[in-house]
C-alpha cells in the first residue's frame, strides 16, 4: 500500500484540475494562507515528514508570516491526502513556509529544517513509511537553489564526522504546492495532543 520506491509519472493517478478546499486564515498567526503576499516576503518549501508537527516548528518561529500543509514534488495535480498517502501521486507531504526575510533568514530555517528530522533516511521518517514521507527542500529561485545544495553539503559534513549516512534530500526549485485539505492546515494546533513523530539525528550544526 505505501511503496518505499518514487512512482513514475506514467503510473501516477490522473487528480483533477480544481484545487482542494482549504482554509482561508492561520489558526494561530491570523495571516492569510494562499497569495498573493506582500512582496517583501519570501517563501521555501520543506518536506520532513509528517507534516503537522513539521509545521508547528515553523510556526513558532520569529519572522515566520504564515506556514501551510500540502503536497509537492510528484505528478498528480490537486491530490487528496488519501491518494498521497497511497504513494501512487509521487508527492511528498510539505510545509510552505513565508517568512520575512529581514526578521528570519533561510540559514536559520534550514538549520531547524536539517536538525529537527533524519535526512538520511530515504522514503521514510521514524515509524512513518513511504514516499509522502521523504525529505525535500523546493526553492523558488537560482540563488535560493545554491544556497540549499550548500547548506546541504555542510550538513552531510556534520554527519559523516558523527558517522552517520547519506543525505536523500531533494534539492529542487520551482516545484508546484498543491495545498492539503482544511482540517490538516495547523493540525497540532486544533489538535494539542495530536501525533508529531518528528526526531532529529542528534547532530547540530549550524550552516550556511
Amino acid at each position: 500500500m505505501y511503496p518505499s520506491d518514487l512512482i513514475s509519472k506514467e503510473s501516477s493517478l490522473v487528480g483533477r484540475d480544481n484545487e482542494m478546499d482549504t482554509s482561508e486564515t492561520h489558526t494561530v498567526l491570523n495571516t492569510p494562507l494562499k497569495p498573493p503576499f506582500d512582496s517583501n516576503l519570501s517563501s521555501v518549501i520543506l518536506g520532513l515528514g509528517c507534516f503537522w508537527g513539521a509545521e508547528r516548528l515553523f510556526w513558532k518561529m520569529d519572522g515566520v508570516y504564515t506556514t501551510a500543509v500540502g503536497y509537492a514534488g510528484g505528478y498528480t495535480p490537486n491530490p487528496t491526502y488519501e491518494e498521497v498517502c497511497s504513494g501512487m501521486t509521487g508527492h511528498t507531504e510539505v510545509v510552505l513556509i513565508v517568512y520575512d526575510q529581514n526578521r528570519v533568514s533561510m540559514e536559520t530555517l534550514l538549520n531547524t529544517f536539517w536538525q529537527e528530522h533524519d535526512p538520511t533516511q530515504g522514503m521514510r521518517q521514524g515509524n512513518d513509511r513511504g514516499s509522502q514521507y521523504r525529505s525535500a527542500i523546493y526553492v523558488m529561485n537560482q540563488k535560493d537553489l545554491t544556497f540549499a545544495a550548500d547548506s546541504k553539503s555542510s550538513y552531510q559534513k556534520c554527519l559523516s564526522a558523527a558517522g552517520l549516512g547519506v543525505i536523500t534530500t531533494e534539492v529542487k526549485k520551482n516545484v508546484q504546492f498543491y495545498y492539503a485539505e482544511a482540517y490538516h492546515q495547523q493540525y497540532l494546533d486544533k489538535n494539542p495532543g495530536g501525533y508529531c513523530g518528528l526526531k532529529g539525528t542528534g547532530i547540530k550544526c549550524e550552516n550556511g
